[in-house]
């Protein structure tokens, strides 16, 4: 995982805007992560999550905070690793054939970003060190994006 995270971050490194940096992030980790079937970001805009670049389905445009496991994760500013979302009470379902979810909190100095959100279709597809992996690699996205 080091290797994946050293290669992601030098691609990243080389993005002059947020936009092509999140593009990039997100594409590069369905590339190179098997067993994923959306990664991507929301971002946090007039008070909503609202759907930003990713790699996947056609996805939900706005997230309430506080609700799903996205909106969860943001308002609790903690990673959801949730390894089967059937059985978590409110998520919403964008893709039918996620089963497993990952969700980092996307915070720079204190103000909100948004999130990285990951999706699969294993259930309990994130072991330990992939969502350490996963963290890390947000943690790349967060140094490099300009607020």
């Amino acid at each position: 995982m080091n290797l994946l995270l050293e290669s992601g971050k030098s691609l990243l490194e080389g993005s002059k805007n947020n936009l092509s940096l999140l593009s990039n992030a997100s594409a590069f980790l369905k590339a190179y992560i098997p067993d994923l079937n959306w990664a991507g970001f929301y971002l946090y805009e007039q008070d909503k999550l609202i759907l930003g670049p990713f790699q996947g389905l056609p996805a939900c445009v706005e997230i309430e905070v506080g609700k799903g496991v996205c909106g969860t994760s943001f308002e609790q500013k903690r990673v959801l690793n949730v390894i089967d979302v059937h059985q978590f009470d409110g998520h919403i379902a964008c893709d039918s054939n996620s089963n497993s979810e990952l969700v980092v909190p996307l915070y720079k100095n204190g103000k909100p970003i948004g999130v990285l959100d990951i999706d699969s279709p294993l259930f309990n597809r994130f072991d330990s060190d992939l969502e350490a992996f996963f963290v890390a690699f947000a943690k790349v996205v967060i140094d490099l994006y300009e607020i």
